[in-house]
């Protein structure tokens, strides 16, 4: 049975562990992100692993990067290349199928949450008052039930502990209007284009989150994408 991968170690080259993702820095306006087989649940790390979890996920975010046609970060998953990146010395192998190196941006601040049903979190706001992020929602919807057209929910991006959900207005206040609006248009469609390709296949996204980065003043896809961690 193969092992979990819970951590990684590439010689010195610099690293921030997230949740599930070992990034490294290599120092030339790339990044390498390294996808473990830690479980993150209710934005706490658990102590166990699952084996090949990290693959799975590299190898559907790479899957959607490339059909979504939305400028990303990604520039390849293919470890000769990847090798190619490293400094001498460290061996590649042990990141194969779980690695990805991408480009380094900006990274924006928020979790763009898109929702296009009504479940986890959002049901237990919308028990309490009508509401989702201060949305008003129509009366009388039930659990699960798919909304007549997708919502977006920022939240805070934290490094540890909880995320946070916010208003769009707080949103506006922390990066700008402008901004925001562009990326609450741009994670519609995007979970708009994802959702309608993967009904074709029995599938149903029912809300997700998209992280945003920017380099040179453009908004680009960074980290994951429509994988069962983040969707």
């Amino acid at each position: 049975m193969a092992t979990a991968v819970t951590h990684t170690s590439l010689g010195d080259l610099p690293v921030r562990h997230g949740k599930v993702r070992d990034v490294y820095d290599l120092g030339d306006q790339r990044l390498l992100m390294v996808s473990t087989d830690r479980i993150s649940a209710f934005d706490w790390v658990l102590p166990s692993g699952i084996p090949d979890k990290g693959r799975v996920l590299t190898q559907i975010s790479a899957f959607w990067f490339q059909l979504l046609d939305e400028p990303n970060h990604l520039i390849s998953t293919d470890l000769d290349q990847i090798q190619a990146a490293l400094p001498a010395g460290i061996d590649a192998a042990s990141l194969a199928g779980r690695s990805t190196l991408c480009r380094k941006t900006s990274v924006v601040p928020i979790e763009c949450v898109v929702r296009g049903y009504l479940v986890g979190s959002g049901w237990k706001e919308y028990q309490r008052d009508g509401k989702v992020c201060g949305l008003r929602l129509p009366s009388g919807l039930t659990e699960s039930a798919q909304l007549a057209e997708p919502i977006f929910t920022p939240a805070t991006k934290e490094e540890t502990g909880h995320d946070i959900n916010i208003s769009f207005e707080r949103m506006v206040e922390l990066i700008g209007l402008n901004k925001a609006e562009e990326l609450r248009r741009r994670s519609i469609e995007t979970y708009q284009r994802g959702a309608e390709y993967a009904r074709t296949k029995g599938i149903i996204i029912a809300d997700t989150k998209f992280e945003w980065g920017e380099i040179d003043g453009q908004l680009i896809l960074i980290d994951e994408v429509l994988t069962p961690d983040s969707s």
